[in-house]
């Protein structure tokens, strides 16, 4: 199946059967990542451009990672080494950056809609590494492709329980619209100062007794408190939020064989039981590996589509 698209903004634009392929190009990713020689050449000879500005590790490194083990040559910048701290406008550094000709910019940004910004302005491909509260598009796959290797290909009926910070997180807009088309049933829960409006139009259950969100689930993702998103007022205390919706053994009684995720970074004994977050169940390691696959996948689809 030929790959249609230019850029990677959110999974809303792809199609089921696009998932799929994605997967299981990531599948066929995976294996290179066990090899000695960790390498392949598909993508000699090509740029990519990591632009980075707002925090982060995993999606920023994995990137890096799953780009040089495609042979493609990466080159990262952040805000604090860009011309954006001195007033430079998103368009003007990205003009900049396009005339270099890297064939593919990732881009994390704090205003959401800026990676479909310059996907409208640049000829070469945009990957969209979060924007805002918007979207996570690489985050919601990984996050999909952990659960099929767990549940080896049985994703149809399953259900996951999406606990914390819903109002402020792209990961759980992402990830509410790909895993309902995959055939997974989406819980969210979370206090009710963090449930977003509008939320009657998304295809997925919603609860703030997470007690009842929990029972009989077959996964949790836990969301990291955005606590630089947030308005004060929003919480009592962090020890109310980690005592009431904080993932722990109590907690997960009610579903005592459920597989545990995080997006990252953890705070650990406020979001996750440190217990939960190492144990057997946790596929957050897993979810890190992923993360590499997943963005050689995304990678090589779409630098390598003909137009």
């Amino acid at each position: 199946m030929p790959w249609p698209h230019k850029d990677l903004l959110d999974v809303t634009q792809l199609s089921k059967e696009e998932i799929l392929l994605l997967l299981d190009t990531a599948q066929r990713f995976a294996e290179i990542n066990t090899r000695p020689v960790k390498k392949a050449p598909v993508l000699k000879g090509k740029s990519v451009v990591l632009f980075f500005a707002e925090p982060s590790t995993r999606t920023r490194v994995s990137f890096d990672v799953a780009a040089k083990r495609l042979s493609a040559d990466s080159f990262a910048i952040a805000t604090s080494g860009s011309s954006l701290q001195k007033g430079e406008s998103l368009a003007d550094t990205a003009r900049t950056l396009e005339a270099m000709h890297p064939d593919a910019i990732v881009i994390r940004h704090h205003a959401s809609g800026a990676a479909q910004y310059l996907a409208e302005r640049l000829a070469c491909s945009v990957i969209n590494a979060g924007d805002g509260q918007h979207a996570h598009p690489t985050q919601a796959l990984l996050d999909a492709f952990t659960l099929r290797q767990a549940w080896n290909g049985e994703l149809e009926g399953k259900t996951l329980t999406i606990l914390g910070d819903i109002a402020h997180s792209r990961v759980a807009r992402s990830g509410v619209d790909l895993f309902s088309r995959l055939g997974i049933q989406v819980r969210l829960c979370a206090p009710r100062t963090l449930l977003p409006p509008g939320l009657a139009s998304w295809p997925a259950e919603v609860f703030t007794d997470p007690k009842a969100a929990l029972a009989g689930t077959d996964a949790v993702m836990c969301l990291r408190l955005q606590l630089e998103r947030q308005q004060a007022g929003l919480l009592p205390s962090l020890n109310e939020y980690a005592a009431r919706y904080g993932l722990s053994s109590r907690l997960l009684a009610a579903a005592p064989d459920a597989l545990i995720l995080h997006p990252g970074p953890m705070n650990r004994g406020i979001e996750i039981a440190s217990d939960l977050a190492d144990g057997p169940k946790s596929r957050i390691l897993h979810q890190v590996a992923a993360g590499v696959a997943v963005r050689m996948a995304v990678l090589h689809l779409l630098l390598t589509r003909k137009p």
